[in-house]
């Protein structure tokens, strides 16, 4: 492993699987990428909020706010997680679908590794409302560790 991905979510479990990836990282001298990926209806949200606020059209809220705003929550993320670990990491915020985003940022940033948080969902659940970390395994030609929430 020389760099990993880490996607960084609001779940209790992303502060264990933040940690985990950054010891691995720091024992085998390779760096992180802590991602936060905002979606499009959090988006679409989001900027009418700021619309009613403002009274203005669309508000003042665009696509460039979202993505620093996801960043400054994985910069959050890191430097509460990963303070007492060496470890570089760079953080990074998208919008969009979150599985595309993050094979996106793998790909932009050489990321050799994914970790994730997985949801606890039957094979039907998965078939009828998709599995974000299940999309991610089977599209990621390297390996991805999975942690399932609540573990």
């Amino acid at each position: 492993m020389r760099k990993a991905l880490v996607v960084a979510e609001a779940d209790e479990a992303v502060d264990r699987i933040t940690r985990e990836a950054g010891e691995l990282a720091a024992g085998v001298d390779a760096s992180l990428v802590l991602l936060h990926v905002t979606s499009e209806d959090d988006y679409e949200e989001n900027r009418k909020a700021m619309s009613d606020i403002t009274g203005m059209e669309g508000g003042t809220y665009d696509i460039s706010q979202a993505s620093e705003g996801a960043r400054e929550f994985a910069q959050d993320l890191g430097e509460q997680v990963l303070r007492n670990i060496d470890v570089e990491y760079e953080a990074v915020g998208a919008v969009g679908k979150k599985y595309e985003k993050i094979l996106q940022t793998a790909e932009d940033y050489d990321c050799d590794h994914i970790f994730i948080v997985g949801r606890n969902r039957s094979p039907s659940g998965k078939a009828i409302f998709g599995d974000t970390a299940q999309r991610v395994i089977l599209n990621f030609g390297n390996p991805v560790t999975v942690l399932t929430a609540g573990e």
